[in-house]
């Protein structure tokens, strides 16, 4: 009876840690199991802002020189910002028909030139000017600002130490319920996401009543910290 009693303790505080064999459950002895989410905060270190491009006109080579010359205010900005054109990336590049879906031969009636513009900037003071100066450029759209943590692998470490500690004090106090005490750890899974934290910017600035332009819609605001949450599925012998 006490060895009976001895075998069912055993199992419980194993926590029905298992590994899968050919579809069959094979129970580990004198183990636990435990996972456990963990979490680590940090200010961003980069500003991704991105623009969309669109021109409309009746032939490409219209809509081509349209969107040119938004490229090209758009490069402006940049330069009047301290800002090397190059660190600006191009996404893609499109000419796109437009069609008269109520035509019966679906005539096209224009053509539409696409492209996309992303900056990453780490000097943060920039930002609103470049936002606001953006915003007034014909024939953009689609403007957004998010922020980002490009250095972060030492914020995934923190993430899954804290997982695996909280892992590790929910699998102890098991134990010691039981009477046992928490041994080495013998197999560990870490799982690590990384959100982003996007601000969508408005397509044209606005003025304010005495003509005078209103701040930029980050202006004296603190950039949302990054949030790295990680998950920890871990094993540990039992004493």
């Amino acid at each position: 009876m006490n060895s009976a009693r001895i075998l069912i303790a055993t199992l419980f505080l194993a926590g029905m840690a298992a590994a899968q064999t050919s579809g069959q459950t094979t129970v580990l002895m004198n183990t636990i199991y435990a996972g456990a989410d963990g979490k680590f905060e940090s200010a961003p270190d980069t500003a991704v802002l991105r623009l969309d491009i669109s021109a409309q006109q009746d032939t490409s080579r219209a809509a081509y020189d349209l969107a040119a010359a938004a490229a090209e205010k758009v490069r402006q900005v940049l330069r009047a910002n301290g800002i090397d054109p190059k660190a600006a990336q191009v996404g893609f590049y499109q000419v796109q028909p437009v069609y008269d879906w109520k035509n019966p031969k679906h005539k096209v009636i224009a053509f539409r030139v696409v492209t996309n513009v992303t900056l990453k900037l780490h000097d943060f003071s920039k930002l609103g000017a470049l936002t606001d100066q953006m915003a007034d450029i014909e024939d953009t759209q689609n403007q957004s600002l998010s922020y980002i943590l490009e250095d972060i692998e030492q914020a995934k470490a923190k993430a899954s130490e804290d997982a695996l500690k909280k892992a590790r004090n929910q699998a102890g106090a098991v134990a010691s319920a039981g009477g046992r005490t928490l041994g080495e750890l013998l197999y560990a899974s870490v799982d690590v996401s990384q959100p982003i934290v996007a601000v969508p910017m408005m397509q044209r600035s606005m003025v304010s009543a005495s003509g005078a332009a209103a701040p930029a819609p980050t202006a004296e605001f603190t950039p949302q910290a990054v949030a790295i949450s990680a998950h920890v599925n871990a094993m540990f012998a039992l004493k």
